[in-house]
């Protein structure tokens, strides 16, 4: 290794070690962009140095608990693996997950690297990594001001993935973006997808991102929804349709809240509470086939899987049930809608909108969301809280739904675990996210070390 990238990880890591000495932050971002300003081939060296195969994941939902189903799944096989299990997945992030796994002589030991990559990051850090594999997930909307339209994304990432002809893509086939990009793009690719209704009617709502032929600009024609543009489709002029899948998941059913499903063979008691989680979990073992990886373990793993990595979480304060929940577009959050109606017991509601730049200061995205449906969540209360709370309460108002709102989380939360329904849901947009989960994980501490909440 040349001196210089030697010096590049060295810097990094004293960066990261004084990040958290001062109390100044997780340091997951900051020795990333010190290691690429003293040698701005790093990440490049460093990948260079995986002793088997990088797999990068991508696409707008689900990439962060996808990533982690690889993790876990390599990682079951007695794999080394090195992620950015933090979600940091632009360019300074993923050099720091690479450059703080490096040992004293910055050397790396690991066997694979399980890369979550940001759409519009795509574009520079593909051609450095040069992946094995890279994973769509799905192409939707999200943060119109960062990303907007969805033509936008389709064309960075399908930019990303045509810069590395060698890439092997794993796609979504219900996603017509996806299935259209990877037939564009020249790259090899392998397919999966749900054959099966299982998405409810309010999963599905109208939120379609593309629902054209973007080989003929006819209307497409589906057979069903599964929700946004995902579905079986098929184009009346030119005959483009969706493909029978490579891999899928069938026989899947609810029970307990808890979902159960066949797949290549093995029938999986999960712990997915939410459909989607269903293609995560079958895009992942798609991705691990298609790089010959080793899954005598994969059974075992996911059926104990946590599918919430801090965004779908639950805890028990004041003896009430809290769920805490990410949605951050108006896809997700319907899914998150669904949820909750399929829970029929009486409930308190708190939906927190923030605006930052890490969720998009454009928040014009919550008029496309169905929240009509919430009449009919048996909510005893709705509170809206966040920067963005009175938007949020407007939106609500529109559908004739009441609520109040909040300037104190922890208080609301507080009052409402002790004289509400005993069963509260907790809906947070990205910047939020953290700062709730740490708020909750204290609450729940604080009532197991038998002081109240």
């Amino acid at each position: 290794m040349k001196l210089r990238s030697v010096l590049a990880i060295k810097c990094a890591k004293c960066t990261s070690y004084l990040i958290k000495k001062l109390n100044r932050g997780s340091g997951v971002t900051l020795p990333g962009y010190v290691a690429r300003l003293v040698d701005p081939h790093i990440l490049s060296v460093m990948v260079g140095m995986v002793k088997e195969k990088t797999i990068v994941t991508m696409g707008t939902n689900g990439k962060t608990t996808t990533n982690s189903i690889l993790y876990h799944a390599l990682e079951a096989e007695g794999k080394k693996v090195i992620i950015n299990r933090t979600g940091a997945n632009m360019l300074n992030g993923i050099i720091s997950a690479f450059v703080l796994a490096a040992d004293k002589h910055c050397r790396l030991d690991a066997d694979y690297a399980c890369i979550e990559v940001d759409e519009i990051a795509s574009v520079n850090v593909l051609p450095q990594l040069k992946p094995d594999c890279a994973l769509l997930t799905n192409i939707s909307r999200d943060q119109l001001d960062r990303f907007g339209e969805v033509d936008i994304t389709f064309n960075k990432l399908k930019t990303a993935v045509t810069s590395v002809p060698d890439t092997k893509l794993i796609i979504n086939c219900d996603d017509v973006l996806s299935y259209t990009l990877a037939s564009e793009s020249g790259n090899t690719f392998v397919t999966y997808g749900i054959s099966e209704q299982i998405f409810d009617d309010i999963s599905r709502s109208e939120i379609r991102e593309s629902i054209f032929c973007r080989s003929c600009e006819k209307k497409l024609e589906y057979d069903f929804f599964h929700y946004g543009q995902l579905g079986i489709y098929h184009c009346p002029n030119c005959g483009l349709k969706r493909p029978e899948p490579d891999f899928t998941a069938a026989d899947i059913s609810l029970e307990d809240e808890l979902y159960t499903f066949s797949m290549d063979g093995m029938l999986i008691h999960s712990t997915a509470r939410t459909p989607y989680n269903i293609y995560n979990t079958l895009s992942a073992y798609a991705a691990l086939n298609a790089l010959e990886a080793d899954l005598a373990h994969f059974q075992d793993m996911i059926e104990s899987f946590d599918y919430g990595n801090n965004r779908e979480s639950i805890f028990s304060i004041n003896s009430a049930r809290v769920q805490l929940h990410l949605a951050k577009n108006p896809i997700g959050f319907q899914q998150k809608i669904s949820l909750v109606l399929k829970d029929e017991k009486p409930k308190d509601i708190i939906i927190q909108i923030n605006d930052t730049y890490q969720d998009g200061e454009d928040i014009s995205w919550l008029w496309d969301v169905d929240f009509q449906y919430l009449a009919d969540a048996e909510a005893a209360t709705i509170t809206t809280a966040g920067t963005r709370k009175f938007d949020m309460g407007l939106r609500l108002k529109y559908e004739d739904i009441s609520c109040d709102n909040t300037t104190d989380l922890r208080s609301t939360i507080i009052e409402r675990t002790k004289r509400g329904t005993g069963n509260l849901y907790v809906i947070v947009n990205y910047s939020g996210l953290y700062s709730t989960n740490y708020m909750l994980t204290e609450l729940e501490k604080t009532q197991k070390g038998g002081e109240e909440a």
